[in-house]
């Protein structure tokens, strides 16, 4: 298949998932006019990374991933051993940028051009060795030799600065904001991550898939059900494998609830946030109910391990189907008389409306996906239908309906938030009681050389994962991409021409990943 009027033909991915095509860009040239194409159909960049295939073509090769009306188009681009460089792709996509420089700090391919600043690499590695070459070795011994990092100067009478971290007073994860102000007013953010870099990629090499499915659903603790999916689902699109209609109704089931808590327990915060710990308190309170009968049932507070390559490790009986159903009632009710609560409450109305909007113009340009898009009138989901979009199973015939506000502000992320606790509960009873008999588990016999794209709809966004098998079936290459990657950038714009105590506010109304996104 070929989209748009450029020379690039694509193969469509075996397996159920959300639809991929793959094709190969000739050159640089080719990958820059096929992003201009997406981007000018507001089409999205949904992620990059880059590999070491010396021991296979000879060179390396770049891998973009875009957001298409159809689905994902996954483009390679081979680039020389010698010379590993490519066009820079930041001035079509601005989400590449962070993408870009965290490639070059890792497999040592270089964008032409552009911000050159390291973004993973705070001095734990030496400039010169990259960590996923399949020669780097286990890069030991190296003195840690942190350098300054280049933040824009903002200049002016009055103007100055406020660091913020990378070590908070709280118990966060760290991450350094870079205030310029005037007064109270915010007139720029720059970020510093990369803090939490855990060397997971480099983790992944040599596993075998049961086990690099371990390593999955640990990237980020509040969307584990997420990340293990969109692993499992790039696994069984390499080896050509679909999992059974039981299996993948208990993975909706799986994810919907852990879209759930993480909405709980949001709303909770952001009404801690603007000073109503009462809203704080009583959804704490609905969450710890929610997540003590995720233990019950499936043995794990977050539900780790439970979904697998090829379909899920766990069943549930009728008991308790029927006490999943019970608590959505419950839960359904005291959700909406705190919604209630929560949009009759003045003062935090107050807060809420105006504060840290952007706009759909801007989301479609940072490639923006999940709540944070939809809070601005994008409608944006995986799991829902679409005009030239079908989703996978066992989302198409479920029905999502996605919800969307198009104010953009941290009151539209509240109301997102709500609406789609609602929506869940509708799925959840939905799924519990037309849950189809049927196989848990099929066999992924690993095919050499194979590889294969997985894409969920996680509460925070899409979560990407790209994998490839080595001639022996184990992991060569696997590239877990959480929807962080373009929703730390939109936190720097939403908190611009508001004031220093509204950060905490709207950073809490975006609640994004440190650990998904520095990985």
């Amino acid at each position: 298949m070929r989209f748009f009027d450029e020379p690039i033909e694509f193969d469509k991915q075996p397996g159920i998932g959300s639809p991929v095509w793959r094709g190969h860009a000739d050159n640089g040239e080719a990958l820059q006019a096929f992003a201009v194409a997406v981007h000018r159909t507001d089409g999205r960049l949904a992620a990059l990374w880059g590999s070491d295939e010396r021991l296979r073509s000879g060179g390396f090769r770049l891998h973009c991933v875009f957001g298409i009306d159809a689905g994902h188009a996954w483009l390679s681009l081979d680039l020389p051993a010698d010379r590993p460089t490519y066009p820079d792709l930041a001035g079509i996509f601005p989400a590449a940028n962070r993408m870009q420089r965290a490639t070059r700090d890792l497999v040592g391919i270089a964008h032409e051009g552009g911000d050159q600043r390291p973004w993973l690499r705070h001095g734990a590695w030496p400039e010169d060795w990259f960590p996923l070459r399949h020669d780097a070795g286990e890069g030991t011994g190296f003195t840690n030799a942190p350098s300054d990092y280049d933040f824009v100067q903002v200049g002016g009478e009055g103007a100055h600065e406020i660091p913020v971290g990378p070590i908070h007073a709280g118990i966060i994860e760290p991450g350094h904001f870079r205030f310029s102000v005037i007064g109270e007013r915010l007139l720029r953010l720059e970020q510093r991550l990369g803090y939490q870099h855990k060397g997971v990629e480099k983790l992944f090499v040599g596993k075998n898939i049961a086990d690099g499915a371990r390593l999955a659903g640990r990237i980020s603790g509040d969307s584990t059900c997420a990340c293990a999916w969109a692993y499992a689902m790039a696994a069984e699109a390499a080896c050509g494998v679909s999992p059974p209609p039981r299996a993948l109704m208990l993975r909706a089931l799986m994810l919907e609830r852990e879209r759930v808590a993480n909405h709980l327990g949001d709303l909770g915060a952001l009404g801690n946030d603007a000073a109503l710990a009462f809203g704080f308190s009583q959804f704490m309170r609905l969450k710890e109910d929610w997540l003590r009968l995720n233990g019950k049932l499936f043995g794990h507070r977050f539900m780790m391990d439970r979904i697998v390559p090829g379909g899920v490790a766990l069943d549930l009986e009728a008991p308790g189907l029927s006490s999943i159903v019970e608590q959505c009632d419950g839960i359904g009710r005291e959700v909406k008389e705190l919604k209630k609560i929560y949009d009759e409450h003045a003062g935090l109305q107050d807060r809420f409306a105006t504060t840290g909007a952007i706009d759909a113009a801007l989301a479609r340009e940072l490639s923006l996906s999940g709540l944070a898009a939809r809070a601005t009138g994008l409608i944006l989901d995986g799991r829902a239908h679409r005009t030239g979009y079908t989703p996978p199973p066992p989302w198409a015939m479920l029905g999502v309906r996605p919800a969307t506000d198009e104010r953009g502000d941290v009151a539209a992320r509240a109301a997102v938030r709500f609406a789609e606790t609602f929506e869940s509960l509708r799925l959840l009873r939905e799924i519990a009681v037309g849950l189809p008999d049927g196989e848990l588990r099929a066999e992924l016999p690993p095919l050499a050389g194979a590889q294969g794209l997985g894409a969920v709809e996680g509460w925070r966004g899409e979560v990407v994962v790209g994998l490839q098998l080595d001639g022996e079936g184990r992991l060569a290459r696997v590239h877990p991409h959480d929807p962080s990657w373009q929703a730390w950038p939109a936190l720097e714009h939403a908190v611009m021409k508001d004031i220093v105590p509204d950060f905490p506010l709207i950073n809490k109304s975006f609640n994004l990943s440190y650990s998904g996104h520095d990985s």
